[in-house]
């Protein structure tokens, strides 16, 4: 294989696995697709750059998502702009995919911000009813250590914040694709890029719609997490407590389901109610999660329990015949199943992040 052919062929398999979220660091990708396509060592030379594996992973994006890829980013740039908006005293910078347009799924919104303080950012952010997590990450290049604080706020999109001090406001970063200055805009320049790049866009009525659109997830995120401190009792659930079944149940249910995205939020929000009434779980649960779910999620939340009775032969013959009506009854008797099967002590289970994200990006990929 010639040299160009080579370096054609590492930057379409590292853009790749990238593209897929095997990998999300461009040095890491290409050593590993170099490494899969080729028996010796590949001279650093022969790697592609950081644009090239970017222009590969863009044409992954135009062939998978189409159209609506550019309904998202305008989606997103308003959504930057209204988080921005509230930031504002904190200088906030827009950069990354979302700025430049090289948005695919799973994008993040990237924000630089600067406080010598992120307790300042999180107290405005908790105030105002975001979720979030702070990550401080040490990382080393060329032999330095640095320690960057982020804060990843959970919305209807998936921002990163990135935490700079005060005095770096004006500080010129560097790309690593480019080597040139970071393409970012300021509030009032994002303003005045998204009146040009959309003409027919009413700013601030569009911003206003951004706000009044609860996400989901958000919503999700809120019910399950004090799932944690609910526990159940020993003898029907030897796993603990409601939030590890419920991650359970969820893992058992990608085997099953993976491409089935109401399938999924039920196996997950089952038994969100036990948080809130613990005695009529399943009312409160619907109750909460209503214009949140399909009405398809919501036939099996409502009917987890009666199939439970089904199985035992214990549910009324006229609710019984109206279950076996269903197109979904099936799948109802699946979720049974693995609800019952998600009950062991120490099973491995991923976050709720992680099985939040998993929905979001399944429900971009199905439109």
């Amino acid at each position: 294989m010639s040299n160009v052919k080579l370096r054609q062929a590492i930057a379409l398999e590292a853009a790749r696995l990238m593209y897929e979220r095997v990998e999300s660091e461009y040095y890491t990708a290409k050593r590993k697709a170099a490494k899969r396509l080729c028996r010796q060592s590949v001279k650093p030379s022969d790697l592609p750059s950081n644009a090239e594996i970017r222009d590969q992973i863009q044409l992954f994006a135009r062939l998978h998502e189409g159209d609506s890829r550019t309904k998202h980013l305008r989606a997103m740039r308003l959504a930057a702009l209204h988080l921005m908006r509230l930031l504002k005293a904190f200088k906030p910078r827009l950069i990354g995919s979302v700025m430049t347009g090289h948005v695919r799924q799973g994008s993040d919104i990237d924000l630089h911000v600067f406080s010598d303080s992120a307790s300042l950012i999180t107290d405005l952010l908790e105030q105002n009813g975001y979720q979030f997590d702070l990550e401080r990450k040490q990382v080393v290049k060329h032999g330095d250590a640095r320690v960057f604080t982020h804060i990843h706020v959970y919305d209807r999109f998936t921002y990163e914040l990135t935490v700079y001090p005060e005095d770096k406001a004006h500080y010129v970063f560097r790309s690593s694709i480019t080597g040139k200055a970071i393409e970012r805009a300021s509030v009032a320049e994002l303003e005045e890029f998204l009146r040009q790049e959309y003409p027919d866009l009413d700013l601030e009525n569009e911003v206003a719609a951004t706000d009044e659109v609860e996400d989901p997830y958000s919503v999700f995120r809120r019910l399950l997490l004090p799932l944690e401190n609910v526990r159940q009792a020993p003898v029907h659930h030897p796993e603990g407590d409601v939030l590890y079944h419920s991650l359970q149940v969820f893992e058992l249910a990608k085997e099953h389901r993976p491409y089935d995205v109401e399938f999924l939020q039920a196996a997950l929000l089952h038994d969100v109610g036990k948080g809130i009434d613990p005695g009529d779980h399943v009312a409160a649960g619907l109750d909460v999660l209503e214009g949140l779910i399909t009405e398809r999620t919501r036939f099996f939340i409502e009917h987890h329990m009666h199939a439970l009775e089904f199985k035992a032969g214990k549910l009324g013959a006229k609710l019984k015949a109206e279950l076996r009506a269903s197109p979904d009854f099936d799948d109802l008797i699946l979720l049974r199943e693995l609800d019952t099967a998600g009950r062991i002590p120490g099973a491995a289970v991923g976050t709720v992040d992680e099985a939040l994200d998993f929905m979001r990006e399944l429900e971009r990929e199905n439109g």
